[in-house]
């Protein structure tokens, strides 16, 4: 069997962005891929992240929200920062093949507002595109 490639997503709070992202490689990714997401805090998985990956059929309700792991870092082939405050936050990443950063904006902003559920339906769609685009890229290239 070949190595599975191991990719961490990673998110100011590990509740919304970087759950989807790892909902989304889990599901690209199927079993090629050992994937991961943390947070710079670890503030709990939003429940709006959940249903709007509910909405297109990836189950994320299982998932736990957790800080960043330096030693855990260390063992990632790919490092996708989705925010720019874990960009400028995440610790050094010498082990990994690529450092990837998406700026994705938080949908939390939109949380109790009118346009709640489309924003993180944006979001969301965002992220799988991206998402789908990397897991490509990195099977074409290995």
């Amino acid at each position: 069997m070949s190595k599975k490639f191991r990719i961490i997503f990673i998110c100011t709070g590990n509740a919304c962005r970087s759950q989807m992202a790892e909902g989304f490689a889990r599901h690209y990714g199927k079993d090629r891929f050992e994937v991961f997401s943390a947070g710079v805090f670890a503030s709990g998985l939003h429940p709006c992240a959940v249903e709007a990956m509910k909405e297109i059929g990836i189950d994320i309700s299982h998932h736990t929200s957790d800080q960043i792991d330096p030693e855990l870092l260390k063992t990632m082939d790919y490092v996708v920062t989705v925010c720019d405050y874990a960009q400028k936050n995440c610790p050094i990443t010498p082990g990994a093949k690529k450092v990837v950063h998406w700026s994705i904006e938080d949908p939390i902003r939109y949380v109790g507002t009118p346009s709640e559920e489309r924003e993180f339906s944006r979001i969301r769609d965002d992220l799988g595109e991206r998402v789908k685009k990397l897991i490509i890229e990195i099977m074409e290239h290995e």
